[in-house]
């Protein structure tokens, strides 16, 4: 928290020398990742969260929750967008495994850093380089199932691109990420284990803006099995909705497969984020 702490008192200190966010087309930023980056609900996107152009700054805080079927996880945390070029983050969450009566945290500070691109007016995609240092607080479980450390860090590469008109006159949304992770379900069980260290895992996304306000789509996160407890791959399909470029608020069905060895974890996801 020393760091959050620095973080904004630097941000109180800049405050009188900033212009604040609204330069860029409602929805593009996307929403608030379970993790604390901007993009999309389960993966991280190019895009920085937040309106801010390379003039402006952006402030962005999100709440979401899943409920599946042995499980409830509650992410809350937020973001600052240095003028479209860094985005810092910070998220906290609290996963209630409802079969053990019990409750896994962990803290997880971002940075995104804008590499090339614009995600409308480059021709080539947005790159953006992207670190999560995730610490978990409540490690006792995930040794116990052979993780080796309770602190990790997740490094990822992220490329997007919005196609004006490109499907019948609707803009289509692309995002592909690269992750190099060791993380056992988010790092909520711990890091690396005994059936593997870190790796590369690949995460996809994909959407159609059916207007301004109105967007639907997918996403696919391929994830390792450290602790060989079959961690499935993470999938979703969302409808986001984005009224002003104040709040957005998107719900989704999750199939997230097989969770610490209990099968079929199906359930929905509701987030709302806030941005000025």
């Amino acid at each position: 928290m020393k760091v959050m702490n620095t973080l904004i008192k630097v941000i109180l200190l800049l405050l009188p020398l900033m212009s604040f966010a609204n330069g860029k087309l409602l929805a593009t930023p996307g929403v608030s990742q379970v993790e604390g980056a901007g993009g999309g609900g389960l993966v991280p996107w190019a895009q920085l969260a937040g309106y801010a152009t390379e003039d402006e700054l952006a402030f962005s805080a999100f709440c979401t929750q899943a409920n599946i079927k042995d499980f409830q996880l509650n992410s809350c945390g937020g973001q600052v967008n240095f003028y479209d070029r860094l985005e810092l983050s910070f998220a906290k969450q609290n996963f209630d495994v409802e079969p053990l009566s019990l409750t896994l945290s962990q803290e997880i500070i971002g940075m995104k850093l804008r590499l090339y691109g614009d995600l409308v007016y480059s021709n080539w995609p947005q790159l953006s380089l992207g670190i999560q240092h995730k610490t978990l607080t409540t490690p006792d479980v995930g040794f116990s199932l052979g993780a080796r450390d309770d602190t990790g860090n997740d490094v990822y590469l992220a490329a997007s691109k919005l196609h004006l008109g490109l499907l019948a006159g609707y803009n289509v949304l692309w995002n592909a990420t690269v992750r190099h992770t060791q993380s056992n379900e988010l790092g909520l069980l711990g890091f690396g284990g005994p059936e593997g260290k870190a790796a590369l895992n690949a995460e996809v996304s994909a959407a159609i803006l059916i207007n301004k306000h109105l967007a639907i789509g997918t996403e696919y996160r391929q994830k390792p099995d450290n602790l060989g407890l079959k961690e499935d791959d993470w999938q979703d399909v969302f409808i986001a909705w984005f009224p002003n470029k104040h709040i957005n608020l998107t719900l989704a069905y999750l199939d997230l497969g097989a969770i610490a060895a209990l099968p079929n974890q199906t359930g929905w996801y509701l987030s709302l984020s806030g941005s000025y």
